[in-house]
C-alpha cells in the first residue's frame, strides 16, 4: 500500500514540482499540496486528507511551519512530518525537532535524497541527512557547556538546594525561612 503525502508550502509552483518528483519514487501518492498550516487544519476536517507524512516548509505566512509542526504532533501524533526547507541554519534546525519534526531536508537535494529521507522516515520512523545530526550533536553539547557554567543562582536559591540535599522535608526547610517570600 503507498503511503500518502501531503506537501505545504506557500510557492505553489514549488510544491506541484515537487508532487511531480515524488509521484515518480514507488510507494509513495501525493494527496494534495497547501499553502500554510491554517490551509492544513482546515483539510484534516476530512478524513481522507490526513496523509501519512507532511512535508513542510518552514517559512509560510498566516502559520509556518514550526507553529503546524507543533499542531501536527499535538492533534495527530502518528503523521510522519518532515521539514522540506530552504533554511538550514542550526536554529531552525533545532526549533523543528522540538516541534516534532522527525525528517528534516533542504530544497536543494537532489532527488534521490528526497526519496532516502522518505524511506528513512517510513521505515525508522526519522531521516536526517549527516550535516543535520552532526550540527544537533555540536549544538547540544555547547547548549550543555553553555548552561553548566551560565548558572547564577541568588543566595536563597542555594541555600534552599543545599536543604534539599539532606532529608528535611519541605515543610521542615519552609520552616527554616528559606522558601518564605522576601517581600511580606
Amino acid at each position: 500500500m503507498k503511503k500518502t503525502i501531503v506537501i505545504v508550502d506557500d510557492h505553489l509552483l514549488i510544491a506541484k514540482a515537487i508532487a511531480s518528483i515524488i509521484e515518480q519514487f514507488k510507494g509513495y501518492i501525493v494527496l494534495y499540496e497547501t499553502e500554510n498550516g491554517s490551509r492544513l487544519i482546515e483539510k484534516f476536517r476530512v478524513k481522507e486528507n490526513i496523509p501519512d507524512i507532511v512535508l513542510l516548509d518552514i517559512s509560510m505566512p498566516v502559520m509556518n511551519g514550526f507553529e503546524t509542526a507543533v499542531w501536527i504532533k499535538q492533534n495527530c501524533p502518528a503523521i510522519l512530518v518532515m521539514a522540506l526547507t530552504m533554511q538550514g541554519d542550526d536554529e531552525s534546525l533545532i526549533k523543528m525537532i522540538k516541534a516534532g519534526a522527525t525528517g528534516y531536508l533542504n530544497k536543494n537535494v537532489h532527488p534521490t535524497e528526497l526519496e532516502k529521507a522518505l524511506n528513512g522516515i517510513t521505515d525508522k520512523g526519522f531521516y536526517y541527512p549527516d550535516w543535520a545530526t552532526s550540527r544537533v550533536l555540536h549544538a547540544l553539547a555547547n547548549e550543555a557547556s553553555v548552561s553548566e557554567t551560565n548558572i547564577k543562582l541568588t543566595q536563597r536559591e542555594t541555600e534552599f538546594l543545599k536543604y534539599t540535599c539532606t532529608e528535611l522535608t519541605y515543610k521542615e526547610i519552609g520552616e527554616k525561612n528559606v522558601l518564605q517570600c522576601p517581600y511580606r
